[in-house]
């Protein structure tokens, strides 16, 4: 936020131009029993170079390790952001622009947008792609949200167990008032969803089913009978994707059957910073495509003949009537979605493709020499994984993470606190970061770590 400093002079003459004596008087309208009784406790001014040293001081206490240290996951991951990205991203054309409310000024915005939803489209496998949304996990409450709207009497909503545990609470939130109609499928020894467990759903109130894509566990399964029996009941097949990257190398939501699919747009460019801002993909079916929320962009020519670009749909409660809008969501991640399109552009179809059989090649490396260690069990062993697999240990997750910490490794995500029942259980993620030698080096620590 940017410091502007008044003098008393200053503030006199903008109180006098609207009719008040005092500042105290601008804000009358808050109740008293609102207002603070007494100053906060705040420590004295500082100047620029104190403050500076004190922000320098607080700052190294961070735990930061070199991304082939590091072996997390869960939904924020680490890939190589070519330099050619952040640089462009930097430029004022990118950087500044705000909303395209007037499109024949804002060409480039617009085209970026059209760039961004097709590339999105042609990942998923889908007909149509809106211009993104906040992030994975609200981008899946808009998905159950737009699946209930399609269905109008339809409630029921199946949520696995095996989805990223963090979209389901954010999910159940968002439609809090909806929770009763929420119902969790639980997963087979395999880490996937029970079939049998559907049955007892599969009626006139089913409203979706969403199926992760990986899912949590790094898991992706073949779920063409799932997307059937969903279907032939009246329902809508929704796929949430985390890691997009995945869709290199695995068939695409569009072609397994799915009615929308939604998911993080983050392991496509943009670093995992401090857990963000990422940018939520949205796609679905063009019968649906007045259901989707966000804005979509389109191209179009002028009556010279010469293309241009528009926001072709905005049903949203800042264009229409409140009641008529398909989403409270005003925005979309304008500057994401921009940093993704650098980056899938300069990928190429084949550097993606390339790039995720790199990353699975890399993994079922390191699930093989991590299982290997004594102690060491993988509790889905005959799962097809991308990025991301279960270990389990011999002893306490927490305390062999710690260890390994210590060691100057980031080991991955500990599962208890999601999955009492997977004890000792930890996620592991492996990307293009970790070469051969980072997974040897880290082998060996965590069979030190369990001893």
């Amino acid at each position: 936020m940017r410091y502007i400093p008044h003098t008393n002079e200053e503030i006199q003459a903008m109180l006098k131009s609207v009719g008040l004596r005092s500042v105290e008087e601008l804000f009358s309208s808050i109740p008293e029993s609102l207002l603070l009784q007494k100053p906060l406790k705040l420590p004295p001014p500082l100047d620029e170079q104190t403050l500076l040293g004190q922000l320098e001081s607080i700052a190294a206490r961070n735990h930061t390790l070199p991304m082939n240290r590091s072996f997390l996951g869960g939904g924020v991951y680490r890939h190589y952001i070519p330099s050619t990205v952040s640089d462009l991203i930097r430029r004022s054309e990118f950087l500044t622009p705000y909303t395209p409310y007037q499109p024949e000024i804002a060409q480039g915005t617009l085209q970026l947008m059209f760039e961004f939803q097709t590339m999105v489209s042609e990942i998923y496998g889908m007909e149509v792609a809106n211009s993104s949304l906040y992030d994975g996990s609200t981008a899946l409450s808009e998905a159950i949200l737009m699946a209930i709207r399609i269905g109008k009497n339809r409630k029921t909503v199946l949520l696995p167990e095996s989805i990223h545990p963090e979209y389901t609470q954010v999910a159940k939130t968002i439609l809090k008032s909806f929770d009763e109609h929420f119902v969790t499928l639980p997963i087979t020894k395999e880490g996937t969803i029970e079939r049998s467990s559907l049955n007892d759903y599969l009626n006139p109130d089913l409203a979706c089913c969403v199926i992760p894509y990986p899912n949590f566990f790094g898991i992706v399964e073949d779920v063409r009978d799932i997307v059937e029996k969903i279907h032939q009941a009246g329902g809508l097949v929704i796929f949430s994707v985390t890691e997009p990257l995945s869709l290199g190398l695995f068939e695409s939501p569009g072609a397994l059957g799915a009615d929308i699919v939604c998911g993080e747009g983050q392991s496509l460019g943009l670093s995992p910073s401090f857990g963000g801002p990422f940018a939520g993909f949205f796609a679905t079916k063009q019968t649906f495509l007045r259901q989707m929320p966000g804005r979509l962009c389109g191209m179009t020519t002028d009556n010279k003949g010469k293309p241009g670009f528009v926001l072709t749909l905005s049903t949203r409660e800042q264009h229409i009537r409140r009641e008529k809008a398909t989403s409270n969501i005003c925005t979309n991640q304008a500057l994401c979605a921009t940093q993704i399109t650098l980056y899938l552009t300069l990928l190429g179809k084949e550097g993606f493709k390339k790039l995720a059989q790199l990353n699975w090649q890399r993994t079922e490396y390191a699930k093989q020499k991590l299982s290997a260690i004594p102690g060491v069990t993988l509790p889905f062993p005959t799962s097809t994984t991308f990025n991301e697999f279960v270990i389990q240990l011999p002893k306490n997750a927490d305390v062999v993470l710690k260890d390994l910490r210590i060691k100057n490794f980031d080991g991955g995500i500990s599962l208890d606190h999601w999955y009492p029942n997977l004890d000792n259980a930890v996620l592991v993620n492996v990307t293009e970061w970790n070469g051969k030698e980072d997974m040897d080096a880290f082998a060996n620590a965590l069979k030190g770590s369990i001893q």
